[in-house]
């Protein structure tokens, strides 16, 4: 039952995540015309004919699915975008859950509540610097206080809290601090300053240095996996600019699931035991 649930909010939260990047960048722009435009206020409406949509066209993935990726009112396509965020943040939140590094009861049901808002969050973030290469603030400053919130209730029910508190610190330090010396020795040509941003959030969750290294790690193994087959396809030149915060936020979920079993892991393979 609890998967069917997660399901469903995912469906509408990734729902939420389209409607809130579409209004973020449409403000953006309404700004530079002096136009005002709400992010959370107003009816949903067709990004072509700019139609409100009605109540049957906004059930996530069926609507779409219904309508064959075309708008009821002027027949263009709908982007894809809108049926795979929707599924992508509801498988999201189903293994999330089934992955949960310990059992979801007390403290932990308060922290999985943060977590499924962070990754509605992040959803938002990928889709975002995926489409314009941009972390904006509206999206990262919400969310950075969300993440002080889980690291604060993290840190309260720890056992030694003192020990949490300093663990968190230092993962934030290493979290951030490594994409801001990157971008101030290439003054923003290696990496953006939302990235630096990021790092420093993404460290709140880490909670401790060696699970904020191996979040870098992560990311930029992923990155390299990713972009090694579009270099050889020269479909990716070696000066593109790719966005690093999809990757970086996907270890961010790496570590957090997995984070203990891949540390655990490589200390017994790789470090001497202690006599």
């Amino acid at each position: 039952m609890i998967y069917i649930v997660l399901a469903v909010l995912g469906l509408a939260l990734g729902s939420f995540v389209n409607a809130v990047v579409y209004r973020v960048h449409e403000q953006a722009k309404s700004k530079k015309t002096g136009q005002e435009l709400s992010i959370l206020k107003g009816r949903s409406m067709c990004p072509h004919c700019r139609h409100a949509l009605a109540v049957r066209d906004l059930v996530p993935l069926f609507s779409w699915l219904s309508l064959r990726g075309k708008c009821r009112y002027c027949h263009k396509p709908i982007s894809r975008q809108y049926p795979l965020v929707e599924a992508a943040t509801a498988l999201l939140f189903v293994l999330s859950y089934f992955w949960w590094p310990v059992p979801v009861q007390g403290s932990q049901t308060v922290l999985f509540g943060l977590w499924l808002a962070l990754l509605t969050g992040f959803m938002a973030l990928i889709v975002y610097d995926l489409r314009w290469l941009l972390l904006p603030d509206r999206l990262l400053y919400p969310l950075t206080l969300v993440a002080l919130v889980f690291a604060g209730v993290a840190a309260a029910t720890a056992v030694h809290p003192g020990r949490e508190v300093l663990n968190t610190v230092l993962a934030v330090a290493v979290g951030g601090g490594v994409f801001y010396v990157l971008f101030q020795v290439s003054a923003g040509k290696w990496i953006g300053g939302g990235d630096v941003k990021l790092g420093w959030l993404l460290g709140l969750i880490a909670a401790t240095p060696a699970r904020s290294l191996l979040m870098i790690f992560s990311a930029a193994l992923l990155g390299s996996l990713a972009s090694l087959p579009l270099l050889l396809a020269r479909k990716l030149q070696r000066n593109s600019t790719i966005p690093f915060g999809p990757f970086l936020i996907v270890g961010a979920i790496v570590v957090q699931l997995f984070g203990h079993t891949i540390l655990l892991w490589y200390r017994r393979t790789f470090l001497p035991p202690v006599l």
